[in-house]
């Protein structure tokens, strides 16, 4: 018999406790020719221990052992080698067993006293290639729920802003800091009430399930609470309440920025609890907001005090609010994290381009730097406004004009 060049070695694991009819297991595969390696115990605990800390590609299992019979030998193999193939040996009076072991989980059964070399090389090769594709599918299936439960985690942490008739353009983006893994607990919202745009860009501490969860609800609550007309430290009082009440942990915490732009009088209120100042980019350039700072939310329960910082804004411009994951990664060739320095130094070497453009450069360039190095989540909030220059500020720029 020829076999492909590429035909892997089989490890078998034989748990039987007849002597002679282990002898004739080995024989038969001897006489199979499929590269294998044979590893033999007689007993369910010395088997399971071989498994726990080898891999082994098929187990060939008798259902009389001293210390398990029947379907529990074959339940307590799946448990402990999940990802090994089985076939299960029975007698030619216990065919109904063998068919019972591969509804419970196991790949085949042989007869024994029935098995001729060609049957035995067959059944091993198709038992551990079926356990590979189930294993396949397995995990597709599995990439397909984290796939679905990002989506719904997405639709949550990153809503569609809620605006009317706002001179404000929204540009927002979310990386997930690890490849194929669930959101973490960053957020961010945008709505319109009365004329004014606000928003907020919120991190949760920690990554996974917990955490986006309550990234969502944090995100819905200051929807709610924003359209209901809460604003700055009030409506952050009641984040920080309800972050305590479902906070899977007393560790956890949250670090956002409220926004409130009045376009019309062209000006801004920013809080920070616990976060970094957003940045604002003029025609003369970018530039970090100088800002007062508050505590994260969940952080001094109660004691917090989180003070305003009113800004007057160009009649054109951008501010930028971000989460950490876009400067904590570390500059290209170094150990050294970007921080703010490096992220100004990548935002003024980019082309003038439109919004969204400019965004996604921007993130992309910061990747480029760190390299994978660090595998935080990044969330932005960019918003841009154009508001036409009325008659009575343009004399007042021409009689400033004429005194200079």
């Amino acid at each position: 018999m020829t076999l492909a060049p590429t035909e892997q070695n089989y490890r078998i694991l034989l748990v039987e406790d007849d002597g002679g009819d282990a002898l004739l297991v080995q024989e038969l595969l001897t006489d199979t020719g499929l590269p294998h390696t044979l590893v033999w115990h007689q007993t369910l605990a010395q088997a399971r221990t071989e498994l726990a800390q080898r891999h082994v590609d098929c187990v060939l299992l008798d259902l009389h052992l001293p210390d398990a019979t029947g379907l529990d030998a074959v339940r307590a193999i799946l448990e402990t080698g999940p990802h090994t193939a089985v076939i299960v040996l029975t007698g030619l009076a216990e065919s109904q067993a063998g068919v019972e072991s591969v509804a419970a989980g196991a790949q085949d059964y042989l007869l024994k006293g029935s098995v001729e070399p060609d049957l035995l090389q067959r059944a091993v090769r198709y038992a551990v290639h079926r356990k590979q594709a189930e294993r396949a599918s397995a995990d597709l299936r599995a990439s397909r729920m984290r796939a679905e439960e990002n989506a719904r985690l997405e639709r949550g942490l990153l809503p569609q802003p809620m605006l009317d008739h706002s001179p404000v353009a929204v540009t927002s983006r979310y990386h997930p800091g690890r490849e194929n893994a669930l959101l973490g607990g960053d957020f961010l919202d945008v709505v319109e009430t009365d004329g004014q745009v606000h928003a907020i860009v919120g991190d949760v501490s920690g990554h996974g399930p917990y955490a986006a969860a309550l990234g969502v609800c944090l995100r819905i609550a200051w929807r709610a609470l924003t359209l209901g007309g809460h604003r700055g430290h009030d409506l952050l009082r009641q984040l920080e309440r309800l972050l305590v009440a479902e906070r899977t942990h007393p560790d956890l915490f949250a670090t956002c920025t409220l926004l409130t732009l009045d376009t019309l009088a062209r000006t801004a209120t920013l809080h920070l609890a616990g976060h970094h100042e957003p940045l604002l980019t003029t025609n003369s350039g970018t530039r970090v907001v100088s800002a007062s700072h508050g505590v994260a939310l969940g952080i001094a329960v109660g004691l917090n005090h989180w003070p305003p910082t009113d800004l007057t804004l160009p009649a054109a411009g951008a501010l930028t609010v971000y989460t950490d994951g876009l400067i904590e990664g570390h500059r290209q060739d170094s150990s050294e994290r970007l921080g703010i320095d490096g992220l100004l130094d990548l935002i003024n070497a980019l082309a003038a381009t439109e919004p969204a453009r400019t965004v996604d450069q921007l993130i992309a360039a910061v990747n480029t730097q760190n390299a994978n190095r660090h595998s935080d989540d990044v969330a932005v909030l960019r918003l841009d406004w154009n508001i036409p220059v009325t008659i009575s500020e343009l004399h007042l720029s021409t009689a400033q004009l004429r005194k200079a």
